[in-house]
Protein backbone atom coordinates (compact mmCIF):
# COMPACT_ATOMS: atom_id res chain seq x y z
CA UNK A 1 0.00 0.00 0.00
CA UNK A 2 1.40 3.39 -0.96
CA UNK A 3 2.16 5.76 1.94
CA UNK A 4 1.56 9.50 1.54
CA UNK A 5 4.41 11.79 2.70
CA UNK A 6 3.46 15.39 3.45
CA UNK A 7 5.27 18.41 4.83
CA UNK A 8 4.81 17.66 8.52
CA UNK A 9 2.81 14.45 8.67
CA UNK A 10 2.26 11.10 6.98
CA UNK A 11 -1.36 10.31 6.23
CA UNK A 12 -1.94 6.77 7.49
CA UNK A 13 -5.74 6.63 7.51
CA UNK A 14 -8.75 8.82 6.92
CA UNK A 15 -12.36 8.49 8.01
CA UNK A 16 -14.62 11.40 7.33
CA UNK A 17 -16.70 11.74 10.49
CA UNK A 18 -20.38 12.60 10.42
CA UNK A 19 -21.42 16.17 9.77
CA UNK A 20 -23.61 17.71 12.42
CA UNK A 21 -27.33 17.42 11.71
CA UNK A 22 -29.64 20.31 10.94
CA UNK A 23 -31.52 20.09 14.22
CA UNK A 24 -31.40 18.06 17.41
CA UNK A 25 -34.61 16.24 16.61
CA UNK A 26 -35.02 17.00 12.91
CA UNK A 27 -34.09 14.84 9.99
CA UNK A 28 -30.88 15.19 7.95
CA UNK A 29 -31.01 16.05 4.25
CA UNK A 30 -32.87 13.34 2.36
CA UNK A 31 -30.95 11.20 -0.12
CA UNK A 32 -33.85 11.42 -2.55
CA UNK A 33 -35.26 14.37 -4.43
CA UNK A 34 -33.55 17.36 -5.91
CA UNK A 35 -32.36 19.15 -2.78
CA UNK A 36 -32.22 19.29 1.01
CA UNK A 37 -33.91 21.59 3.47
CA UNK A 38 -33.99 21.92 7.24
CA UNK A 39 -34.47 24.25 10.15
CA UNK A 40 -31.74 25.92 12.14
CA UNK A 41 -31.57 25.25 15.88
CA UNK A 42 -29.39 26.81 18.62
CA UNK A 43 -25.76 25.80 18.69
CA UNK A 44 -25.26 22.43 20.45
CA UNK A 45 -23.14 22.08 23.57
CA UNK A 46 -20.96 19.47 21.91
CA UNK A 47 -18.75 20.58 18.99
CA UNK A 48 -19.43 19.55 15.43
CA UNK A 49 -17.66 16.22 14.68
CA UNK A 50 -14.54 16.75 12.63
CA UNK A 51 -12.78 14.87 9.88
CA UNK A 52 -10.60 12.27 11.55
CA UNK A 53 -7.06 12.08 10.13
CA UNK A 54 -4.65 10.03 12.26
CA UNK A 55 -1.11 11.19 11.56
CA UNK A 56 2.48 10.22 12.30
CA UNK A 57 5.77 12.16 12.13
CA UNK A 58 7.43 12.41 8.73
CA UNK A 59 10.59 13.92 7.36
CA UNK A 60 9.84 17.49 6.22
CA UNK A 61 10.46 18.11 2.55
CA UNK A 62 11.21 21.45 0.95
CA UNK A 63 8.53 22.13 -1.64
CA UNK A 64 7.44 25.04 -3.78
CA UNK A 65 3.81 25.66 -2.94
CA UNK A 66 1.31 26.20 -5.72
CA UNK A 67 -1.39 28.89 -5.26
CA UNK A 68 -4.11 27.79 -2.85
CA UNK A 69 -7.62 27.17 -4.18
CA UNK A 70 -10.13 29.77 -2.99
CA UNK A 71 -13.41 28.90 -4.69
CA UNK A 72 -15.29 25.74 -5.74
CA UNK A 73 -18.13 25.85 -8.26
CA UNK A 74 -20.39 23.19 -9.79
CA UNK A 75 -22.73 25.08 -12.07
CA UNK A 76 -25.08 22.15 -12.68
CA UNK A 77 -25.84 22.06 -8.93
CA UNK A 78 -25.79 25.82 -8.31
CA UNK A 79 -22.80 25.28 -6.02
CA UNK A 80 -20.47 28.26 -5.64
CA UNK A 81 -18.62 28.35 -2.34
CA UNK A 82 -15.40 29.70 -0.84
CA UNK A 83 -12.54 27.34 -0.02
CA UNK A 84 -10.16 27.72 2.92
CA UNK A 85 -6.82 25.98 3.39
CA UNK A 86 -6.97 23.53 6.30
CA UNK A 87 -4.48 21.32 8.06
CA UNK A 88 -4.45 18.96 11.02
CA UNK A 89 -5.56 19.78 14.56
CA UNK A 90 -3.51 18.97 17.67
CA UNK A 91 -5.96 16.14 18.29
CA UNK A 92 -4.84 14.49 15.06
CA UNK A 93 -8.02 15.35 13.16
CA UNK A 94 -8.21 17.16 9.85
CA UNK A 95 -9.47 20.69 10.22
CA UNK A 96 -12.65 21.45 8.32
CA UNK A 97 -14.56 24.75 8.25
CA UNK A 98 -17.39 24.80 10.78
CA UNK A 99 -19.87 26.39 8.39
CA UNK A 100 -21.14 23.99 5.70
CA UNK A 101 -21.14 26.93 3.31
CA UNK A 102 -17.32 26.93 3.35
CA UNK A 103 -15.19 24.08 2.01
CA UNK A 104 -11.74 23.07 3.21
CA UNK A 105 -8.75 22.24 1.01
CA UNK A 106 -6.23 19.83 2.55
CA UNK A 107 -3.15 22.05 2.26
CA UNK A 108 -0.63 19.26 2.89
CA UNK A 109 -1.84 17.57 -0.28
CA UNK A 110 -1.90 18.65 -3.90
CA UNK A 111 -3.20 21.94 -5.34
CA UNK A 112 -4.95 22.39 -8.71
CA UNK A 113 -1.85 24.03 -10.21
CA UNK A 114 0.37 21.05 -9.39
CA UNK A 115 1.40 18.94 -12.37
CA UNK A 116 0.04 15.69 -10.92
CA UNK A 117 -1.85 14.20 -8.00
CA UNK A 118 -5.26 14.68 -6.40
CA UNK A 119 -6.59 17.89 -4.85
CA UNK A 120 -8.90 17.10 -1.91
CA UNK A 121 -11.70 19.51 -0.93
CA UNK A 122 -14.27 18.62 1.75
CA UNK A 123 -17.16 20.29 3.59
CA UNK A 124 -19.85 19.42 6.08
CA UNK A 125 -23.20 18.60 4.54
CA UNK A 126 -25.10 20.44 7.30
CA UNK A 127 -24.85 21.88 10.79
CA UNK A 128 -27.35 22.43 13.59
CA UNK A 129 -26.57 26.15 13.79
CA UNK A 130 -25.85 27.01 10.18
CA UNK A 131 -28.26 24.68 8.38
CA UNK A 132 -27.76 22.79 5.12
CA UNK A 133 -24.66 23.44 3.03
CA UNK A 134 -24.20 23.58 -0.77
CA UNK A 135 -22.65 20.11 -0.92
CA UNK A 136 -25.92 18.55 0.24
CA UNK A 137 -26.58 18.38 -3.53
CA UNK A 138 -23.27 16.70 -4.36
CA UNK A 139 -25.04 13.32 -4.75
CA UNK A 140 -26.95 14.78 -7.71
CA UNK A 141 -23.83 15.43 -9.80
CA UNK A 142 -23.57 13.40 -12.99
CA UNK A 143 -20.76 12.10 -15.15
CA UNK A 144 -19.62 14.88 -17.44
CA UNK A 145 -20.59 17.75 -15.11
CA UNK A 146 -17.94 20.47 -14.99
CA UNK A 147 -16.37 21.52 -11.70
CA UNK A 148 -14.19 24.61 -11.47
CA UNK A 149 -11.68 25.61 -8.82
CA UNK A 150 -10.33 29.17 -8.70
CA UNK A 151 -6.89 29.72 -7.19
CA UNK A 152 -5.63 32.68 -5.19
CA UNK A 153 -3.90 34.04 -8.28
CA UNK A 154 -7.13 33.97 -10.28
CA UNK A 155 -6.32 30.82 -12.27
CA UNK A 156 -9.40 28.69 -12.97
CA UNK A 157 -8.96 24.94 -13.33
CA UNK A 158 -11.82 23.07 -14.97
CA UNK A 159 -12.46 19.44 -14.10
CA UNK A 160 -14.91 16.96 -15.66
CA UNK A 161 -16.80 14.66 -13.30
CA UNK A 162 -16.05 10.96 -13.76
CA UNK A 163 -17.98 9.49 -10.83
CA UNK A 164 -20.05 10.25 -7.74
CA UNK A 165 -19.99 7.43 -5.21
CA UNK A 166 -21.35 6.61 -1.77
CA UNK A 167 -18.50 5.03 0.23
CA UNK A 168 -18.92 3.65 3.78
CA UNK A 169 -16.83 5.82 6.09
CA UNK A 170 -14.69 2.91 7.24
CA UNK A 171 -13.87 1.99 3.65
CA UNK A 172 -12.75 5.38 2.35
CA UNK A 173 -9.81 4.67 -0.03
CA UNK A 174 -7.28 7.00 1.57
CA UNK A 175 -4.30 6.13 -0.61
CA UNK A 176 -6.30 6.66 -3.79
CA UNK A 177 -7.88 9.94 -2.70
CA UNK A 178 -4.75 11.52 -1.25
CA UNK A 179 -2.27 10.38 -3.86
CA UNK A 180 0.44 12.79 -4.92
CA UNK A 181 0.92 10.94 -8.21
CA UNK A 182 -1.05 10.31 -11.36
CA UNK A 183 -3.33 12.56 -13.45
CA UNK A 184 -4.47 15.92 -12.09
CA UNK A 185 -7.63 14.97 -10.22
CA UNK A 186 -10.13 16.61 -7.89
CA UNK A 187 -11.87 14.79 -5.03
CA UNK A 188 -14.83 16.60 -3.44
CA UNK A 189 -16.11 14.94 -0.27
CA UNK A 190 -19.07 15.41 2.07
CA UNK A 191 -21.27 13.24 4.28
CA UNK A 192 -24.23 11.18 3.09
CA UNK A 193 -26.16 7.95 3.38
CA UNK A 194 -28.26 6.99 6.38
CA UNK A 195 -28.22 9.11 9.52
CA UNK A 196 -28.02 7.50 12.97
CA UNK A 197 -29.82 9.68 15.55
CA UNK A 198 -28.11 7.91 18.47
CA UNK A 199 -24.53 8.30 17.30
CA UNK A 200 -25.36 11.42 15.25
CA UNK A 201 -23.30 10.11 12.35
CA UNK A 202 -23.86 9.48 8.67
CA UNK A 203 -23.11 6.04 7.34
CA UNK A 204 -21.26 7.12 4.20
CA UNK A 205 -19.23 9.74 2.44
CA UNK A 206 -20.31 11.15 -0.91
CA UNK A 207 -17.20 11.37 -3.08
CA UNK A 208 -17.05 13.16 -6.44
CA UNK A 209 -14.03 12.38 -8.61
CA UNK A 210 -13.21 14.68 -11.53
CA UNK A 211 -10.28 14.92 -13.94
CA UNK A 212 -8.64 18.18 -14.99
CA UNK A 213 -9.08 19.21 -18.59
CA UNK A 214 -5.77 19.43 -20.43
Amino acid sequence: MRRLSIIAVTLTALMLAACAPVSETGSPPSDTGSGATGTVSPRPAAPTPQVSVPVAPATPQAVVRAPAPERLAISSLDVDMPVEAVGVQDTGEMEIPERPSIAGWYRFGKAPADAEGTTVIAAHVDDREYGVGPLARLREAKEGDEVTVTDADGTVTTYVTESVTYIPRAELPVDDLFTREGPRTLAVITCGGDFDQQTRTYSDNVVLIAKAQS
